[in-house]
């Protein structure tokens, strides 16, 4: 059992798919972030060319 715990411990591959994960988290959230405000700025940008054009 302490040889199984030691070699999980020195075992790095699950701390590169966990700092994997955070990095593709971090990204998504900015992404996220601005497509929403992009999206909200298109589409006034679109209701008031709409409008003009009207």
């Amino acid at each position: 059992m302490n040889y199984f715990l030691r070699v999980l411990w020195s075992n790095e591959e699950g701390q590169d798919i966990a700092e994997y994960s955070v990095m593709l988290a971090v990204i998504l959230v900015v992404v996220v972030g601005t497509v929403r405000l992009i999206g909200a700025n298109a589409s006034n940008i679109f209701s008031q060319v709409g409008s003009a054009i009207q």
